[in-house]
């Protein structure tokens, strides 16, 4: 291709000298079938004949280059081969270099079969997301079934001003490749042309055995590379049960450097813009507020609910903190941009605060990762306020209380942007409230029930709820209330099919009170049930009720050799009250059964007043949070749920019932069981 084509943001040209140039006639020598090959192709699986990639970096560009060949024997392949889209970012250009197929024997050029649309990247400009990216549509005309495709492309991206980060600091992580595809070939190779030295580290690799190797730390040099290279090859790791191996690439830099380097940037605008000198209106406003705690309240909510979030991903890498006159004066901003105000406001009442770096995303991965400062994404604020640690989120909207009964964040790696720190793991948690605090009353005479539930919700839960109640239906609401209460009151399992509108009668719900300050949010339900009894198939009668979100499914059916039970459910309270004008048997196993668990990572308890119309249960589960469960102490962990999900996540009793040959019969079931 002597002419290439360029438009904005692709082109249509040869590979660049770094990523080497392939002849045809090569290419056809490497689509060769094999006894490998053939075997995969016999098993109705498509095949890749190859797959070379490099990537290469310098401190003016970072450049990505693919080349591979592969069938289309299956319909779904071919239909997303012959359509697909590829998305670059801001200031970034995507290169065609091939488009071709063997077919028959025979390489023919597709690039002319090619159409190429460039479009907004809408599905990523929406809800405060601001994206320059671009799609590039890219249509091929007549693909046939039992075609060999190849590609070969590249991504090329320089860098401007912004990316001042992206211009000190290399970081790319590659990930073994997908184990749908068999490989006659595969070749990675990392090109670095920096002036600093990269650090990679190789993670998650096994030996014959599928045993996780330790990870291996090396380096290069400016002009060095890195290869890896597998025939014949099948990627043998269990994807639901292990992670893929990966290697990090890194600018080779302790956490020390990297958070002088970046404490300064932020501390210059800190020296430089005090909230009096830029919005004397808000000083005046905080300095209205009487007491402490209603201050720090009154700053957070401000900078979360007042300050418009947009977040530009294309600059979450490249550029300092927007200043915060800006953005006090344009009401939005991105994540630094409102820590970075919130900080100021902060300083300006007197309490102690930090920005620090995060990455919700791959929190997990963090600590196996090289130190970079491109291993995070997100900003939020640290406060030290009466001798505890709250991590904010700035970015969150419709958020409420007082600090300590604010919503928790989960996650447990950051960095703080100050002089010579480390990377810090985040303490567990355990919640001083109940999230949950829920009365169920249940009352049932002749052939009707009374139902009423009293439930009071906090932190994460208070703020969910109340945005559920205000966004939702209230008729949506009630059915998603009948529904959960037809499985815990059985009735799944005795009138399954029918409408819950017509067991639930009159059914309402209605917010009993919303405490901003302790960020309470309190609900009630009530409803009127005809025939209130589970009736299993011997017509035996009972009154029921479990709450199946008691019992943590995730925990009990987790399974998974690398990764550790991350845990992090709420702490909760319920007490369960069932009453009726029938005489129950108040020493059946299950009525009366109680339970106690002291497990390192949840305490759980349950207790029962029994009397001969009734039975209560209160239930108590406070969890240790924010934290992994380590693999050696795992199933005692899940075993301890299991004893929470054998009877003891709700109540149930039986109905004795009347005339004297119940009585007997009773009698006579009870004396041999």
């Amino acid at each position: 291709m002597e002419n290439p084509i360029q438009f904005e943001n692709y082109k249509i040209q040869k590979p660049e000298i770094w990523a080497e140039n392939i002849s045809d006639q090569e290419l056809i020598d490497k689509i060769k079938d094999s006894e490998f090959s053939r075997r995969q192709i016999d098993e109705g699986k498509d095949y890749c004949y190859f797959l070379d990639k490099k990537y290469y970096t310098s401190n003016k560009e970072n450049s990505e280059y693919v080349c591979m060949a592969y069938t289309l024997n299956e319909p779904g392949n071919l239909e997303r081969a012959s359509a697909s889209d590829v998305i670059v970012e801001e200031n970034e250009v995507y290169s065609i270099h091939r488009i071709s197929v063997l077919r028959d024997g025979i390489l023919i050029d597709k690039i002319p079969d090619t159409k190429i649309k460039v479009l907004d990247s809408e599905s990523q400009s929406s809800g405060g997301i601001l994206s320059s990216n671009k799609k590039i549509n890219i249509t091929i005309k007549d693909l046939r079934l039992y075609d060999v495709l190849i590609l070969e492309d590249s991504r090329f991206k320089a860098f401007t001003d912004r990316d001042f980060l992206r211009k000190e600091f290399s970081k790319y992580v590659w990930v073994s490749p997908d184990n749908y595809w068999a490989y006659g070939s595969f070749k990675f190779t990392f090109i670095n042309e920096r002036d600093q030295t990269i650090a990679y580290k190789k993670t998650f690799f096994r030996d014959e055995q599928g045993n996780v190797l330790q990870p291996s730390t090396h380096s290069l040099k400016k002009g060095e590379r890195f290869v890896i290279e597998e025939e014949n090859y099948i990627n043998p790791v269990d994807a639901g049960r292990e992670i893929f191996p990966f290697i990090d690439f890194a600018t080779e830099a302790e956490w020390k450097d990297l958070s002088n380097y970046i404490a300064p940037i932020y501390d210059d605008i800190f020296s430089r813009y005090l909230l009096k000198d830029f919005a004397p209106d808000l000083a005046e406003k905080l300095d209205a507020v009487n007491g402490q705690d209603e201050k720090l309240q009154f700053a957070i909510e401000y900078v979360q609910n007042h300050i418009y979030y947009i977040f530009n991903a294309d600059e979450m890498n490249g550029h300092k903190p927007q200043e915060p006159s800006v953005t006090y004066e344009n009401k939005q901003g991105d994540c630094k941009a409102k820590c970075v105000l919130l900080k100021v406001i902060l300083d300006y009442i007197g309490v102690d605060s930090t920005v620090v770096l995060v990455n919700f995303h791959t929190d997990y991965y963090i600590k196996y990762y090289l130190p970079s400062l491109l291993s995070f994404n997100h900003v939020v604020v640290k406060i030290n306020h009466k001798g505890q640690e709250y991590f904010l989120d700035a970015t969150i909207r419709d958020e409420f209380g007082l600090i300590e009964n604010r919503g928790f964040i989960y996650f447990m790696h950051y960095l703080e942007v100050k002089p010579d720190q480390v990377l810090q793991e985040r303490k567990s948690h355990k919640f001083p409230y109940y999230c949950i605090d829920e009365k169920v009353e249940f009352n049932a005479q002749n052939t009707t029930g009374r139902l009423k539930l009293t439930t009071t919700y906090k932190g994460n839960r208070a703020n969910s709820m109340r945005r559920y109640f205000k966004n939702t239906n209230k008729r949506e609401i009630i059915d998603s209330w009948n529904s959960f209460l037809f499985y815990g009151l059985n009735y799944s399992n005795d009138r399954n099919g029918t409408d819950v509108r017509n067991i639930f009668k009159d059914a309402s719900i209605d917010i009993v009170s919303d405490d901003k300050k302790l960020n309470e949010f309190k609900i009630q339900y009530s409803s009127t049930v005809e025939n209130p009894y589970y009736t299993d198939p011997q017509n035996n009668r009972f009154l029921m009720y479990f709450d199946r979100n008691v019992i943590k499914a995730s925990a009990r059916d987790f399974m998974h050799k690398d990764l550790p039970f991350w845990h992090n459910f709420d702490s909760e309270k319920y007490e369960i009250s069932l009453n009726t004008d029938q005489k129950i048997d108040t020493e059946e196993k299950y009525t009366v059964q109680e339970s106690t668990i002291s497990n390192p990572y949840f305490d759980y308890k349950s207790r029962k007043k029994i009397n001969k119309n009734g039975a209560t249960v209160t239930i108590e589960y406070n969890p240790l949070v924010n934290l992994e469960v380590p693999q050696d102490e795992f199933e005692a962990f899940r075993e301890d749920h299991h004893k929470v999900a054998d009877s003891n996540f709700g109540l149930g009793i039986d109905i004795i019932e009347p005339g004297l040959m119940n009585m007997l019969k009773f009698n006579f079931k009870k004396r041999f069981k």
